[in-house]
């Protein structure tokens, strides 16, 4: 029978008796090999803890100084790719207790029951007794990955998770080198079309969960900064079709009829703004992934039908209301149908198949 391999990764900066602990718990359990990535910890302060974990069996990877949690996964992931035979994926888990070793345990067989899948052990935010920072964060970073990815999941901060060997490969280039990779692992999965299952878990909190080196206010800083890129390229083709709409505007408003110079000035402007957009989506947003070819197809037909919408509902509301100038009227025209964009370019331009 096929020797199938799926190592526990434990992230592990300045941990406390908390990770024997849960080393010796492993070892009972039989969830082996064990892989601890030391970030950085001072030696003289922590250096016996890792002597005591190493001494129990577990493979110690060592960074000079800390480098994030992003990066201890990746130092893991390489090891394990090139270590082990028979590698289905791995297993990650925090270092500070909060993770019960049967929960593990249950990771690991939805692992090798859906080895092509992300599996992530999700917390159940509406308990008692939950840290408020926990709740806040995890709540809100939710809410925001559902509204703006389409991303439909309960917790987008846990750290344990099930990875498959294909997935880690995909993961060792992604970007992140601190809590932000682990945000930016579910987007890559969705872009890659990576099934995410969630396996429930028991809810720990050591401590009011002073022992997290995650800090709500920075950290989730640096997830949403992920999200910005997707508006700031809209919002700034936007910028550039309302100047050069106006631009038009005023050089075809008398010489034109109405209704056909207000129609000519948007699909001028947008003609150059559709174009500047897909660029920047395709080589900032996407950073180029998929055909070039085919997303260029479909991001043209999405853009005439919405420049014609906006030239006609423009055209329509400048009608009803003579008296606004023409900006006035495509500034709420255009914001709706900034929205429709953004979800149809998300779901279907740039989704790779």
């Amino acid at each position: 029978m096929e020797n199938r391999v799926v190592p526990v990764v434990i992230p592990a900066y300045e941990p406390d008796e908390k990770l024997i602990g849960l080393v010796e718990k492993l070892n009972q359990a039989n969830l082996e090999p064990i892989i601890i990535v030391d970030d950085g910890s001072d030696q003289i302060v922590y250096g016996s803890i890792f002597e005591k974990v190493s001494d129990l069996g577990a493979t110690i990877l060592t960074h000079a100084v800390n480098m994030g949690k992003g990066r201890g996964l990746k130092t893991a992931f390489n090891y394990c790719i090139t270590e082990y035979d028979g590698l289905v994926g791995v297993v990650t888990a925090d270092s500070d207790g909060q993770h019960r070793v049967e929960d593990i345990q249950k990771c690991k067989e939805a692992l090798l029951d859906n080895p092509h899948a992300l599996i992530l052990g999700v917390r159940d935010f509406n308990k008692d007794g939950i840290p408020a920072r926990s709740v806040f964060g995890n709540k809100t970073t939710s809410r925001v990955m559902k509204l703006l990815t389409g991303i439909s999941i309960s917790d987008t901060q846990t750290g344990l998770r099930g990875i498959s060997v294909d997935f880690m490969k995909d993961l060792l280039t992604e970007n992140g080198e601190r809590f932000e990779f682990e945000t930016n692992m579910l987007l890559l999965a969705k872009e890659n079309s990576v099934e995410i299952k969630e396996v429930p878990i028991e809810t720990i909190y050591l401590e009011d969960n002073r022992s997290s080196h995650f800090n709500p206010i920075k950290d989730s800083f640096k997830i949403y900064v992920v999200f910005f890129k997707f508006l700031m390229s809209s919002l700034s083709s936007s910028v550039v079709d309302m100047v050069l709409f106006s631009i038009f505007c005023a050089i075809t408003r008398k010489r034109v009829k109405p209704f056909d110079y207000i129609m000519i000035s948007t699909i001028a402007a947008r003609i150059i703004s559709a174009v500047y957009n897909f660029l920047i989506n395709y080589k900032v947003v996407f950073h180029g992934k998929g055909s070039k070819a085919a997303a260029a197809v479909k991001y043209a037909v999405l853009a005439v039908v919405i420049m014609l919408l906006s030239g006609t509902l423009v055209s329509l509301g400048h009608r009803l209301f003579p008296s606004l100038i023409e900006v006035a009227v495509k500034i709420p025209v255009d914001c709706l149908l900034f929205i429709l964009s953004f979800y149809i370019q998300r779901e279907i331009v740039y989704k790779k198949q």
